[in-house]
């Protein structure tokens, strides 16, 4: 892999995110059409998750291929053409074995670019930023394509209430290259954690085919475990709530991203949210939600911004950052 420039310290050398792309899947699933074959109601999903519609990928439609187009598109969005590295992090692999992220690689013309797979669930898109971030500010490789995609369609029982009305598809990415901790963009802070003696609050159980999740419980864990996520991040970023321009949770529950804004102390302003549009998109959701959120022009060059997850395993996770602003590049897929 490409050297780091040798005029620039390490200690100055981090991630700049310089590019963001999404792809949705075409198919509009809404509460409504739900209703038709399971006992619920627009009124009775939408007040308690804030979803109102999501999408479902096509027959024949892969992970690897949102993967693939929400990769492009950040490519696109960052002018560039090539990379180092990919990371795809996904609940939904193509294949049990190999990891998705090779193809993915393949497809846009990288071979030869490291690449790989990572599993944190729904806190799986910070852990891949956190990695390929590191990995740019060791010198590792110049530059690299964090890609979050989930089709949450081919594993959720879609006659089970509790799972069908929460869970969408799709994809999204950022592209990173090597700056500095000064240039608009700049990834300047992570923290990320666990606990595996929650792992049966959200799975998968080994036998299974589809997801089980024991929402009340998750819920209990979720908003604390993000807040003190949250607040460790600021405090490694040198920032106080009030410095954070815009807060992108993870799309699973608008009742947590309320309660974890509530508890930190930010305004309902600064909380960006899609998950009305496009339900839980579990590693996509962040993304997702960020290019949601400057689309709208609710996020700008140079704000501050703080990313939250919370997930399966338990995993959690939190990134604090500046906007390069960078504009999005988004498809959708049949």
């Amino acid at each position: 892999m490409p050297q780091p420039p040798s005029d620039q310290r390490p200690s100055d050398r981090c991630a700049v995110l310089a590019g963001l792309g999404t792809c949705l899947p075409e198919r509009t699933v809404t509460n409504d059409d739900l209703a038709e074959r399971l006992d619920t109601s627009h009124e009775w999903i939408h007040g308690r998750t804030g979803i109102a519609s999501r999408r479902i990928a096509a027959e024949g439609t892969s992970t690897g291929d949102l993967a693939t187009a929400a990769a492009g598109n950040a490519l696109a969005s960052a002018g560039r053409t090539s990379c180092d590295l990919v990371v795809v992090a996904t609940t939904t692999p193509d294949r049990a074995c190999p990891a998705t992220a090779p193809a993915v690689a393949r497809a846009l013309g990288l071979s030869g670019a490291a690449a790989f797979d990572l599993a944190a669930v729904c806190s799986g898109f910070v852990y891949a930023l956190s990695t390929a971030s590191a990995m740019i500010a060791a010198g590792t490789c110049r530059s690299a394509l964090v890609i979050g995609a989930d089709l949450y369609s081919t594993i959720t029982d879609p006659d089970d209430r509790g799972t069908a009305i929460i869970f969408g598809d799709g994809a999204g990415a950022v592209f990173l290259e090597s700056g500095s901790r000064t240039d608009p963009g700049a990834v300047l802070h992570h923290d990320l954690g666990s606990d595996g003696d929650g792992r049966d609050l959200i799975t998968v159980a080994p036998g299974e085919r589809y997801l089980s999740m024991r929402g009340r419980e998750v819920y209990v864990q979720a908003v604390p475990g993000m807040t003190d996520s949250a607040l460790r991040v600021l405090k490694g970023a040198g920032w106080d709530a009030e410095d954070v321009d815009a807060f992108v949770g993870h799309q699973a529950n608008i009742r947590i991203l309320a309660s974890v804004a509530k508890r930190l102390g930010l305004p309902e302003e600064r909380v960006i949210t899609n998950i009305e549009e496009v339900g839980n998109t579990a590693a996509a959701s962040i993304p997702l939600a960020l290019a949601h959120g400057v689309r709208e022009g609710r996020v700008t060059r140079g704000d501050r911004l703080l990313l939250t997850a919370f997930g399966g395993g338990l995993t959690w996770g939190s990134t604090a950052l500046t906007w390069s602003g960078a504009q999005p590049v988004h498809s959708v897929r049949g």
